[in-house]
């Protein structure tokens, strides 16, 4: 399974911004998909995951501000971030789950601006 993420930059704050994230390859039964984050010097967080049956779960640090969501016939999945704050600076990194193996794109930088 390969990941590719876009849609990172950057953007000031209060703005927003959308993520994807593209699967391929051997992309038949994959389950959870999900987003973390890694600031400078800060270990990487769990952003928001969503299941193959769309049960989604937020870091409360982003509830009500971030909507995850997947395109199965694409094998996307999408973050959309809203009111966006410089503490949401960070890489993003999309992550999908497929038959007890762990996948990972290779990142996009989000960066907000006070």
């Amino acid at each position: 399974v390969q990941l590719v993420e876009s849609g990172g930059g950057l953007v000031r704050a209060r703005g927003s911004l959308k993520l994807s994230c593209a699967a391929s390859g051997s992309i038949f039964r994959i389950n959870d998909m999900g987003w973390y984050r890694q600031a400078p010097g800060k270990q990487r967080e769990l952003v928001a995951q969503i299941t193959s049956g769309e049960i989604t779960n937020y870091a409360d640090s982003v509830k009500g501000r971030f909507t995850i969501s997947r395109a199965n016939a694409k094998n996307t999945v999408y973050l959309e971030m809203n009111s966006l704050t410089p503490e949401d600076t960070a890489v993003y990194y999309c992550k999908a789950q497929r038959l007890g193996l762990v996948y990972w794109g290779q990142g996009t930088q989000v960066t907000v601006s006070s």
